[in-house]
C-alpha cells in the first residue's frame, strides 16, 4: 500500500520559516501501528491523519516519532491548509474530532487558518530553583522576571517558563535531563519566552523543547502558543490579541497570533493562527 504525504510548514512568514509537518489525507483504513510507522518515516515532530467522521467534519489524529499525542497545534494548521489547497474545503467554519475535544477550525479567505483550543487548565506550578537545574539558567536570573513558573494546558500540558530579554538564545538544552523532569511530572515540553518591548509588533519570542517525545526543538508550537496567551492574559495587562515568534534559533523564524477572550476574568475562547506553505509531497510504502 503506497501512502501519500503531504509535506506542509505551518506559521510561516511570506512562505518562509515555519514549523513541517506531514498530512495523511483519507486515513480511515490505517492502523495506529501503521500512522506511527508512516509518522517515523516523514521523521517531523507530527504527522496529522485526517479521516472521515460522523458527527465533526473530520476526526484528526497526530503522531509523532515516539507515538499519538491528543493535539498539534501546527499539525492541525497543516491539514486543514491542504484540504483548503486542494479544493476539498473552502473558506469557512468546520469542526475536527481530535483526543483534546471537538475543536473549531476557521479557513478565513486569505487561506489563513485559525483553530480554536481547549479552555486553559492550570495543572501545576515549579520554583525557580527547579526549573534553574534542569534548563541551566540561574535561579536569580529567572525570578528577576517576577513571573512564575506554571504548567498550562489548551490541549497540551507545557511548562511556561519566563526568562528575562537577551537570555532565549543562549539556552542550551539538556535532551535527557528535560525528557526526564517532563516523564516524572508527565509534561510534554517545555516552553520558554522572552517579552519583547511594548513598541515592538511581537509580545514575545519563544523556544519550545520535547524531548521526550522526540522534539529536541521545534520551530513553532501552535498548542503552547494557545497557553502562553491565556498565562499572559492572568499575569500581565497586554491586551487579548498576541503575536508570538518562534524558531529564530533553528534558523527557521515563524509567526503564530493568538487571540484571548474572557468574561468576568475567565478564558471562555482560546483561538490560535497563522499560514502555511506546501513544500512538496512523499509517497511512503507500507
Amino acid at each position: 500500500m503506497n501512502i501519500k504525504v503531504n509535506l506542509v510548514n505551518s506559521f510561516t512568514v511570506d512562505g518562509k520559516g515555519g514549523n513541517p509537518a506531514g498530512v495523511v489525507l483519507n486515513s480511515e483504513q490505517l492502523s495506529n501501528a501503521q500512522k506511527l510507522n508512516i509518522a517515523q518515516a516523514v521523521g517531523y515532530s507530527e504527522t496529522a491523519f485526517v479521516s472521515s467522521d460522523d458527527e465533526a467534519d473530520y476526526e484528526v489524529s497526530f503522531f509523532t516519532t515516539t507515538g499519538e499525542v491528543d493535539f498539534c497545534g501546527h499539525a492541525t494548521l497543516a491539514a486543514f491548509f491542504t484540504l483548503y489547497q486542494n479544493g476539498i474545503l473552502a473558506a469557512g467554519c468546520y469542526v475536527q474530532r481530535t483526543k483534546a475535544g471537538l475543536l473549531s477550525v476557521t479557513i478565513e479567505p486569505d487561506g489563513r487558518v485559525v483553530m480554536d483550543q481547549q479552555l486553559p487548565k492550570k495543572i501545576d506550578s515549579f520554583t525557580y530553583q527547579e526549573i534553574s537545574n534542569v534548563i541551566g539558567i540561574e535561579r536569580g536570573i529567572l525570578a528577576s522576571t517576577k513571573l512564575p513558573i506554571e504548567v498550562i494546558s489548551t490541549g497540551l500540558a507545557d511548562v511556561i517558563i519566563p526568562v528575562p530579554k537577551g537570555c532565549l538564545d543562549s539556552i542550551e538544552p539538556d535532551d535527557a535531563l528535560i525528557a526526564d523532569f517532563c516523564e516524572q511530572n508527565k509534561l510534554v515540553g517545555f516552553h520558554v519566552f522572552e517579552l519583547c518591548k511594548l513598541e515592538n509588533k511581537l509580545t514575545a519570542s519563544c523556544r519550545n523543547f520535547a524531548p521526550l517525545f522526540g522534539i529536541p526543538e521545534e520551530s513553532a508550537t501552535g498548542s503552547a502558543s494557545g497557553a502562553l496567551a491565556c498565562y499572559l492574559s492572568e499575569h500581565l495587562a497586554l491586551g487579548s490579541d498576541y503575536v508570538f515568534e518562534q524558531g529564530r534559533a533553528m534558523g527557521s523564524a515563524s509567526i503564530i497570533t493568538a487571540s484571548i477572550q474572557s468574561e468576568h476574568s475567565r478564558v471562555i475562547d482560546v483561538k490560535v493562527g497563522g499560514f502555511a506553505t506546501s513544500i512538496g509531497t512523499l509517497v511512503i510504502s507500507l
